[in-house]
Parts: C-alpha cells; sequence; structure tokens
C-alpha cells in the first residue's frame, strides 16, 4: 500500500537560527531529490522554549525532549486535520538516540486525541540510518552534531 507523502518541516526547537536554516535547506534538497512536497511550519522558537520551560535542565532523552516531540506532533497532527490528511509519521526516529516506543506512544496518544492514525514505523530498522547516511553522503547534506535544541548543545 502506498502512501502519498508530504514532509511538514516543523522545528522551532532548532537554536540558533542559523543553524534552523541549514537543517531546512538540506531538507528542502532532499525533498527535491525524492520529488516530494515540502511544507514548512512556522519557525517559533518561543513555542519550543514555552513547552520545555521548567525542564531545562533534564538530561537528553528526558522529559524536556519528551515535551518537544509532543509539541512538534502535536503541530504536524493539527497540519494533517486541517489538510483532510488522515495519517502522520515523524522522521525523529531515525536518529539511534531517539526512543522509537515512547516517540510511537507519544504519537498515538496525540492521534487518538485527533482522530488520526500514527503510522509506527522504526526507520532504523532495515538498515534505515545506513541508507539515510549514505544519501545524505550522495547529495552532500548537512548533518547536524546535537538534537537541536540550545540545550542539547551541551
Amino acid at each position: 500500500m502506498g502512501y502519498q507523502v508530504f514532509v511538514y518541516f516543523y522545528n522551532p526547537n532548532i537554536f540558533p537560527q542559523e543553524e534552523y536554516y541549514k537543517r531546512l535547506y538540506a531538507e528542502k534538497t532532499l525533498c527535491s531529490y525524492s520529488n516530494v512536497k515540502l511544507i514548512e511550519g512556522d519557525y517559533n522558537p518561543q513555542e519550543f522554549y514555552s513547552a520545555a520551560k521548567g525542564y531545562e535542565n533534564e538530561p537528553e532523552k528526558g522529559k524536556r525532549c519528551d515535551r518537544c516531540f509532543e509539541l512538534r506532533l502535536r503541530k504536524t497532527a493539527e497540519f494533517a486535520k486541517e489538510m483532510g490528511i488522515n495519517k502522520f509519521t515523524t522522521s525523529i526516529v531515525i536518529s539511534p538516540h531517539k526512543n522509537f516506543s515512547r516517540l510511537s506512544e507519544i504519537g498515538e496518544n496525540i492521534a487518538q486525541e485527533y482522530g488520526l492514525e500514527y503510522i509506527a514505523i522504526d526507520f532504523k530498522k532495515k538498515d534505515g540510518f545506513l541508507k539515510t547516511n549514505r544519501i545524505s553522503k550522495d547529495l552532500n547534506l548537512y548533518r547536524q552534531n546535537y538534537c537541536g535544541c540550545e540545550f542539547s548543545v551541551r
């Protein structure tokens, strides 16, 4: 079963703004290469800071990250609902540093709230992470060395 894929790029967590634009440019390049439509969400870091308030000192993979994932997946669900799309997923799980089960749980809870289906795909399986590294290298895409927020820079 195939899907018509849209990429919704919503990352108010990315710090600093220059980093955001590097990642956005890489996403645009990849979407162009893959012939996939890219829709850029608003870049409003204050939305992330509001979600992360009180969790700034949490370790990576802690509650701050959960709040960030919730913010971004909720915004994705809202976008999907507005567009009449009934399924969504996230590419965040491609990272070997992200907890697939936790992200899937968050995505599924949000999907239920919006009457949508969250597609829990572990993109790391079947050498997915290696494949993305190869594509990145072939397309000379920018590769970040931290998750994204200013707290993860530490």
